[in-house]
């Protein structure tokens, strides 16, 4: 007896060095898991920010080719404005006085004499240039001279004549004279051709014999981008370059320091000047954003944020969940670890009790006289003995059936002759005036296919906590039926009963169910648990009814 207790403690030893080593391997693999899981959240957060990245971009390129198109239109306008007015203030502000003298004449009864000074008024808080057209006419016959003043629009703002009149001062006798004036000294202006050729000579000078350091001014054109670039939605700070028809950068001997002569970019788009004159040599406008990542990234800010914050949320669980794990792992080790020494502890105790009983009731070692003296207290130390090496291999049993891949083989088990047995060996515990225990089979020889060990376990479970539970006299009733495809084992009481709100813990490891300051029940809370295991490790079905007071019936349904 001594060797077989030996032989299942070491093998007990064995799968709870074996259980250990496997969950150190599960919570590796579990924080393995986890860093994966991370990893992988970073490369997701990361492709999304690239893709975000990507197409802000692209919107941004698409915004520079606009713009950069909306500055070839602009610099062309103002470039013909600027040629027209050039050829109009050199050329005809002279002619303009001219005319006015001849149409004041015209127009008045001065004929004798007429003057033209420059004057300046302020026109709702504006300096506006004007011309005062002084005429003088004497009457020969009367002997009296008349003199007659009229205000003219100088010829640098003669473009508000074109605008219904807004420039005539209001309230002057001499604003429609002045109106009249203004308009035909224009329309003189343009009857002549030869003024009309000189633009027309001009412009064809520009479009075709000027080189593009002469058809462009690079500090104009730098004023106007970075008048433009204002209200748009790109990076403020940039650089530009004037490329011809061979992709060469054009050298300017004035220009500002925004101007940079390299290479065209090819990532960038160019923009044609001057899109309005097919003659003359094609020449572009490419804008370079030095700093372009960086008004992408800042843009980009609140997802960024966004993405930075989900990370670090998940970082923090992810930490958490890992030293939670790690705290398990400890625990685990130290709960393997006193398990483990206990089965070593208690071995021999256990062995040496055990063996001691046997050689007191060996004659040769004791009186035989003395035999029934001492028997009733070798049963009750044998009796206890068993019931601690019981206990024991509860515990152990537990800690072996923690085990994921715990294989749950057998082969097949008479189930009723093994109820029967420890029927008998329940009743040969208790008094039968304390307790009645009936056993119910509806065929005498019914097989299951399980382990003896564990199916033994399972039933002894159930009778010894009906048992416990039932004050006297106890009524228990052990039965059990054979159906088309399976085997119902059920065992009922008519004791305590359980709370419902305690029915879902009662399979929980070490629960037991709360009496308050009375523990008149001895036990660990390990066998209910264990039954559980057993039914969930071969696919049994468990159920439990109870009634607070009136008792508790559990079924198994155990597939044959």
């Amino acid at each position: 007896m001594l060797k077989m207790v030996n032989i299942s403690f070491a093998m007990t030893r064995f799968y709870l060095d074996s259980l250990h080593l496997m969950r150190t391997k599960q919570i590796n693999l579990a924080v393995i898991l986890l860093a994966l899981s991370m990893f992988s959240l970073l490369i997701v957060q990361s492709f999304q920010l690239y893709l975000n990245y990507d197409q802000k971009k692209k919107e941004l390129a698409s915004e520079i080719i606009t713009f950069q198109n909306k500055i070839a239109f602009k610099h062309e306008k103002a470039e013909d404005y600027r040629r027209y007015m050039k050829i109009i203030n050199q050329d005809f502000s002279l002619e303009y006085q001219d005319i006015l003298k001849s149409e004041f004449q015209s127009l008045t009864a001065s004929k004798e004499s007429v003057s033209l000074r420059d004057t300046i008024i302020v026109n709702n808080g504006k300096r506006e240039k004007y011309l005062v057209i002084r005429g003088e006419a004497y009457d020969s016959l009367t002997g009296l001279s008349t003199e007659q003043k009229v205000l003219a629009k100088n010829y640098q703002e003669i473009q508000d004549v074109f605008n219904s009149g807004s420039g005539i001062l209001k309230g002057n006798d001499s604003s429609q004279l002045s109106l009249q004036l203004n308009q035909q000294a224009v329309q003189q202006i343009f009857k002549k051709a030869k003024y009309i050729n000189d633009i027309m000579l001009e412009a064809f000078k520009d479009n075709v014999l000027k080189s593009p350091q002469q058809r462009i001014d690079a500090v104009f054109l730098d004023s106007i981008i970075s008048f433009e670039i204002k209200e748009e939605r790109l990076p403020k700070e940039f650089t530009f370059c004037v490329y011809n028809a061979q992709d060469k950068p054009v050298k300017f001997e004035e220009s500002s320091g925004k101007y940079e002569q390299k290479e065209t970019n090819i990532d960038m788009a160019k923009a044609k000047l001057f899109p309005g004159n097919p003659v003359s040599e094609s020449l572009f406008l490419q804008l370079n954003f030095p700093h372009q990542n960086r008004f992408l990234l800042t843009e980009m800010r609140l997802p960024i944020i966004g993405a930075l914050l989900v990370i670090c949320i998940v970082l923090a669980a992810l930490v958490f969940m890992v030293k939670t794990i790690v705290e398990q792992k400890k625990l685990s080790e130290i709960k393997a670890g006193l398990v483990s020494n206990m089965t070593h502890e208690f071995k021999t105790p256990i062995s040496t009790i055990a063996l001691a009983c046997q050689a007191l009731r060996d004659p040769d070692i004791i009186d035989k006289r003395h035999l029934p003296i001492i028997e009733p207290y070798l049963r009750m130390i044998a009796q206890e003995n068993k019931r601690l090496e019981t206990l024991v291999e509860n515990i152990l049993q537990n800690s072996i059936l923690d085990r994921k891949d715990s294989i749950w083989e057998g082969g097949p088990v008479e189930i009723v002759a093994l109820s029967k047995v420890l029927v008998d060996n329940a009743k040969f515990r208790v008094e039968p005036k304390d307790c009645e225990i009936q056993f119910e089979s509806s065929q005498s020889n019914i097989m299951v296919n399980a382990q003896e060990t564990h199916l033994k376990s399972v039933i002894a479970n159930l009778l010894d906590n009906a048992i416990k539970y039932s004050p006297s006299p106890a009524k228990i009733k052990i039965e059990i039926k054979q159906n088309a495809d399976h085997v119902v084992l059920t065992v009922s009481d008519k004791g305590l009963g359980i709370k419902k709100e305690h029915l879902t813990k009662i399979f929980d490891n070490l629960y037991r169910v709360p009496t308050g300051d009375l523990h008149d029940v001895k036990g660990f809370g390990l066998g209910l648990n264990y039954v559980k295991k057993v039914c969930d490790g071969y696919g049994w079905l468990l159920k439990v009814n109870s009634t607070f007071g009136k008792g508790t019936t559990f079924d198994i349904t155990i597939n044959t």
